[in-house]
C-alpha cells in the first residue's frame, strides 16, 4: 500500500511516501525557522500563512521524489492534532481535498502516534509491547505501547513540556530560535556538575513531569548573575546549559526506566524532537544497558515533525479502523494524552 502522510501541527510542512508502513520512499520537511526566529517562538497566525503557501510544493516534491503520480496513491493519511489549530487545519483539509477530488481513502492520525510509530521505519524495529517516551516542544509524554494502535498513557507532564523549557531556557541566555540546539551545543563544552538544579520528581513513583520549576531556577540564576555584569563569560554560558540539560536528561531517563519496571517491559523508544539530543541518546543507552533493557531510537530526521512517521502511522490505524470521515475536524488536545 503507496501512503502519502501530511504533517502540519506546528512550524513544520512536511510530506512523505511510505510503502506498506515500512519503506520511506520520500519524505520531505519544510521548516519556518527563519520566520519565527525574530520572535524568539512560534506565532500561530504567521505559522499557518506559510503552511499555506508551502503545502502544495511540499506534496508535489514528495511526490516526485518518490516517483509516483498522486493517482498511484492508496492512502493519504494527514496529523489530526494535537497541535496549533490554524496550522492543523492547512494539512488536514489539503488531505481532505485531495481525497474527495481523486477518491483516496483517507485516515487522519493524532501526532503522538506518529511519534511512537517513527522507530518503526528504521531497519531495527522494536518488539512489542514497550514503553515509549516522546518529549518534544509540546509534549513530554511516557506510554505502554501494547500494538501498532493501542497506547495506554503512563505520565505526562504538568507544565512546560521538556522541549519547550530548552526553548524558554535559551530565549533567557539570548540564544536564537530554535533553542533547543543551540543549548546542546553550548552544553557540550560546559560541566554538568557546575550548578545544582533541581530536579521535579514529584511524588513517590511518579511518572509525571514538571521542569517550569528548573526553568525559573535557570531564570533565577542568570539574573543574579546579571545583577553585576551585562554579560556572561562564555564558560558560564556553558555551564548553565550543560547542568540545565543534565538536570532534564536525569528526570527523563529515570521516569522512563521506572515505567519500565513498573510493567515488567525490557524495551524502551524514545521519540520527539528533543530526542535528537546527543547527549540524551548517548545516556539513555548507557542506561540501558545498565539495566538490561533494549533501547530503540529513530534517527534525528525521524525525530523531528515529519510526514514519514504520519504515514506509518495512518497505514496501521486505516488497517484496523478504516478510513477516517471527512467531516471530521482538526483537535487541539490529544486524547492518548
Amino acid at each position: 500500500m503507496i501512503v502519502l502522510g501530511i504533517e502540519s501541527s506546528c512550524d513544520d510542512t512536511s510530506a512523505a511516501v511510505v510503502i506498506d508502513g515500512v519503506t520511506i520512499k520520500s519524505n520531505v520537511i519544510s521548516g519556518q525557522e527563519d520566520i519565527h526566529n525574530c520572535f524568539g517562538g512560534v506565532v500561530p497566525e504567521l505559522a499557518s500563512r506559510s503552511h499555506l503557501s508551502a503545502i502544495y510544493p511540499v506534496v508535489d516534491t514528495a511526490l516526485k521524489k518518490a516517483g509516483i503520480k498522486l493517482s498511484d496513491v492508496d492512502l493519504i493519511a494527514a496529523t489530526q492534532g494535537p497541535g496549533l489549530t490554524g496550522s492543523l487545519l492547512i494539512g488536514f483539509s489539503y488531505a481532505k481535498a485531495l481525497s474527495l477530488a481523486q477518491d483516496i481513502a483517507f485516515v487522519g492520525v493524532d501526532h503522538m502516534a506518529g511519534h511512537i510509530s517513527a522507530s518503526l521505519l528504521e531497519d531495527k524495529t522494536p518488539a512489542f509491547p514497550f514503553i515509549a517516551l516522546i518529549a518534544s516542544g509540546g509534549t513530554t509524554s511516557i506510554y505502554l505501547v501494547k500494538s501498532h494502535t493501542e497506547f495506554t498513557l503512563l505520565g505526562r507532564t504538568r507544565d512546560d513540556a521538556a522541549g519547550e523549557a530548552f526553548d524558554k531556557v535559551a530565549k533567557v541566555l539570548g540564544l536564537p530560535y530554535p533553542g533547543g540546539p543551540h543549548v546542546s551545543s553550548l552544553a557540550t563544552q560546559g560541566d554538568p556538575k557546575s550548578i545544582k538544579f533541581p530536579r521535579a520528581w514529584l511524588e513517590t513513583n511518579s511518572l509525571d513531569f514538571s521542569f517550569s520549576g528548573l526553568k525559573t531556577s535557570v531564570l533565577n540564576y542568570f539574573h543574579k548573575i546579571r545583577k553585576n555584569r551585562q554579560t556572561l563569560e562564555p564558560s558560564e554560558m556553558s555551564d548553565i546549559c550543560a547542568s540545565f540539560q543534565q538536570a532534564v536528561i536525569d528526570v527523563l531517563i529515570s521516569k522512563t526506566i521506572l515505567a519500565a519496571k513498573e510493567h515488567n517491559i525490557s524495551t524502551i523508544v524514545l521519540g520527539g524532537g528533543v530526542s535528537s539530543n546527543k547527549e540524551l541518546r548517548q545516556q539513555f543507552q548507557q542506561q540501558c544497558e545498565k539495566q538490561r533493557l533494549q533501547f530503540y531510537v529513530p534517527r534525528p530526521i525521524l525525530c523531528t515533525d515529519n510526514g514519514a512517521m504520519i504515514a506509518v502511522a495512518g497505514y496501521h490505524k486505516y488497517k484496523l479502523h478504516g478510513a477516517t470521515p471527512l467531516g471530521d475536524d482538526v483537535y487541539s488536545r490529544s486524547p492518548l494524552g
